[in-house]
Formats: C-alpha cells, sequence, structure tokens
C-alpha cells in the first residue's frame, strides 16, 4: 500500500499481466478503524503527512490495492487523533461497519506535491540502481522501512542475491527518477 506521505510509501498495483510492473492507482490517506455513533460515521487513522487534503477532497476511494470503491465526501470533522468522515450512501452503523480495516485513498494524480528532491517511495520501485563505478546492480524491487532509514532491496537481473542498502547519504548518491536511475556507492558490508 502505498501512503501519502514524502517518507513512507508502499506499493498499491492495480491488476496487472504475469510479468508486467504493476500500476498504481491509488495512494492511502488513511485506514478505517471502526464505526462511529449510529448515522454512518466512520473512524480513520491518518496516514498521510497532509491531513489538510481533507478539506478539499470531494472524491474518496475506499478498498484494497486491488479493487476500490468511490464515494463522495460529504463532510469530516477531527476527534481526538482520527478524522470522522461521513460518506454519501453510508447513511447507518452497519453500512459503517462493513468498511472497517479498508483503506482511505486517493488517486495518485491528486497525491500532494512534494518538495524538490523529495519523492514518493513508491516512485523509487522499479528504478535501475547503478555503482558509482558504472556496475549496475540491479532494480529496486521493495522499499523496507525501518526505525533508523528505508532501505531499498535490489534484485539483479542475473538472478544474483538480493542486496539490501540503506538510504543514507553515504550509499544514496543520487536519485533520477526521470532517467530512471539511482546512484550508489557501495560501502563495507553491502556486497
Amino acid at each position: 500500500m502505498d501512503f501519502e506521505s514524502g517518507a513512507s510509501d508502499k506499493m498499491v498495483p492495480a491488476g496487472s499481466a504475469a510479468g508486467e510492473k504493476p500500476v498504481l492507482r491509488y495512494l492511502a490517506i488513511g485506514r478505517v478503524t471502526r464505526a462511529h455513533g449510529i448515522r454512518g460515521e466512520i473512524s480513520v487513522i491518518v496516514l498521510t503527512d497532509f491531513p489538510e487534503r481533507f478539506e478539499t477532497t470531494e472524491w474518496l476511494y475506499l478498498g484494497d490495492e486491488f479493487e476500490a470503491t468511490a464515494y463522495r465526501l460529504e463532510a469530516y470533522r477531527w476527534h481526538k487523533r482520527h478524522v470522522l468522515l461521513t460518506l454519501a450512501g453510508v447513511s447507518n452503523r452497519t453500512q459503517a461497519e462493513q468498511l472497517q480495516g479498508q483503506f482511505v485513498q486517493i488517486p495518485v494524480g491528486e497525491a500532494m506535491p512534494l518538495p524538490e528532491g523529495s519523492f514518493y517511495l513508491y516512485q523509487l520501485i522499479g528504478l535501475r540502481v547503478i555503482t558509482v563505478d558504472g556496475k549496475v546492480l540491479g532494480n529496486i524491487s521493495n522499499i523496507l522501512e525501518t526505525g533508523a532509514n528505508d532501505v531499498y532491496v535490489v534484485t539483479a537481473e542475473n538472478g544474483e542475491p538480493e542486496i539490501l542498502l540503506p538510504a543514507i547519504p553515504d550509499v544514496v548518491k543520487s536519485i533520477d527518477v526521470e532517467t530512471g536511475h539511482i546512484i550508489v556507492e557501495l560501502i563495507g558490508g553491502l556486497t
């Protein structure tokens, strides 16, 4: 699941044919935790670094990475550390309970712009990883989020073992999403 945050995103593939790179359709901005009250309101834990987006968002998509249903956002309000959403067509507690656990998503095209030099993690999936010496290591196949820093999982094209690269300035020298390359410098213990 990709999250609308500059620092923590995961992949949300739309169904794709075998062997094809999944197509990202949505970014998660929240997850339904429970029904709130009896009039269909849902309590949502916020997963976006941009909670102000609820002020301007008209349509939300609830579901998982393979299927989502569109709902018009009628109202929102903050309650403790969650946002309470009122969605068109969800008018009672039973309907709201059926949404529990689903991701609240937006189309990827509606993602908030990031500052220059910042990227959503989903943008890094599939990028070719090349050392400063010009050796191709493979492509980023996954990103692990650890407490200290992200770790890029690099899968070699020739079947060699995966390489785990810490996303730190000593290792990652440049990222160019436009050309599809990440330049890295391997430090001791990474190969």
